[in-house]
């Protein structure tokens, strides 16, 4: 007797995708989740680490009511790789039912793209498309969430379920667009749905829009005019780390920077509560300048500031410099702006939190660390008394000119 599903293919459309902010239809027929709109990718002057952090989908997930007991997803990945350097776990894809864990799998095959940090070159590798498959799922009318990986460019290629799909209309949830560095995209997290942000927001009871972009954070005006042109309730911005880890600013532009990413944002969402949250803690930085650069070896990598302390007095960026301009420029705008608040970054991960939990590769905050700081940051931002503290929202959600 063959008691194989009988399945049902559901086209992929964006009524069933959440935490994306475009669409692309690729020309082998599946669906790319981009982090940022058309415009801003057309000026990213050809940097692939900002077109590889905005392509790998974190936050991105499937919303969908079904009694599906078995649900899988075909998807074409993009992995990176580095020559040389043991390869990355495989990207998580986690499942959520009516709000809770309920399976986590990965993808196989899929491009591999192999870059070279000697030389800076890159080199594609092409692969087969792969399944992700949950079973076993309660038959029952549930809302399922499908949080798509935060390391895998992910084009999505067919969704199948042994029962019928409806999507699930956005409301009733206030939105959070986030906008952070690649320990807001996740980065050493156990999945999309386990960084810091996405506890956060489900702590919350939010939704999420997750602009964390690895490497990527730079006050970039396209990265603002993304934030200002997409309808949020609420909006954060984590800024500093890779700042001074690239070492692409001093002082002296830095503060200029800020009130001008502010200000962009401001012009689309001028009452909306808006967070600034300076960098948590980061031994190697808080007193050396950038740049940074990853030490390799068979294990792991390990990253260290190559600057100067001495220099910070010259007007290089140190993370300490950066969380006093910051406070300083968020008390200064908060008299004419009641909506601005600050959030020290130590608050979420500091010396203490070092001592327990040490950064794996001196940078980036392990899976335990990002519970943590989602559990403060709810605490903190969601609770009693805090600048996201639950209000009556505004319906529908658009942004107030």
């Amino acid at each position: 007797m063959d008691d194989s599903p009988c399945w049902i293919t559901t086209p992929l459309t964006g009524a069933l995708v959440r935490g994306a902010l475009d669409l692309e239809r690729t020309a082998r027929g599946g669906l790319l989740p981009h982090r940022l709109p058309a415009r801003a990718r057309a000026q990213f002057g050809g940097d692939e680490q900002v077109a590889q952090a905005e392509a790998q989908p974190s936050g991105v997930r499937l919303v969908f009511r079904t009694r599906a007991t078995a649900v899988e997803l075909d998807v074409l990945r993009t992995v990176v790789a580095y020559r040389g350097v043991p390869p990355r776990p495989d990207g998580a894809y986690d499942l959520h039912i009516d709000g809770e864990p309920a399976g986590r799998a990965t993808a196989s095959g899929g491009d591999l793209l192999m870059v070279d940090l000697g030389d800076g070159s890159r080199e594609t590798f092409p692969g087969p498309v792969g399944t992700v498959r949950f079973d076993g799922l309660p038959g029952r009318e549930k809302a399922v969430e499908l949080w798509l990986p935060y390391t895998e460019i992910t084009e999505l290629t067919a969704l199948r379920t042994d029962a019928p799909v409806v999507a699930v209309e956005p409301g009733g949830r206030r939105v959070w667009l986030h906008h952070g560095s690649s320990i807001s995209q996740g980065s050493a997290a156990d999945s999309s749905a386990t960084a810091w942000p996405a506890l956060a927001a489900a702590a919350g009871g939010v939704e999420l829009v997750n602009l964390g972009l690895g490497g990527s954070a730079l006050l970039d005006p396209f990265t603002a005019r993304a934030l200002r042109d997409t309808p949020a309730d609420l909006i954060s911005v984590k800024i500093g780390i890779n700042l001074v880890n690239l070492d692409v600013m001093r002082l002296r532009a830095f503060g200029p920077a800020v009130h001008g990413f502010l200000d962009t944002i401001r012009e689309g969402h001028p009452t909306t509560p808006l967070l600034v949250i300076s960098p948590v803690l980061c031994p190697a930085q808080e007193d050396t300048p950038g740049p940074a650069a990853p030490e390799f070896s068979e294990e792991e990598a390990q990253f260290t500031a190559l600057g100067d302390p001495s220099e910070a007095a010259f007007g290089k960026l140190t993370l300490r410099v950066v969380r006093e301009e910051l406070a300083r420029i968020a008390e200064e705008r908060s008299g004419e702006d009641p909506g601005l608040s600050y959030l020290d970054g130590l608050t979420l991960y500091g010396e203490a939190d070092f001592a327990e939990l040490p950064l794996p590769d001196r940078l980036h905050p392990d899976a335990a660390a990002h519970r943590r700081m989602g559990e403060r940051f709810a605490a903190v931002a969601f609770g009693p008394g805090g600048p996201f503290a639950a209000t009556p929202r505004r319906r529908p959600p658009t942004r107030d000119r």
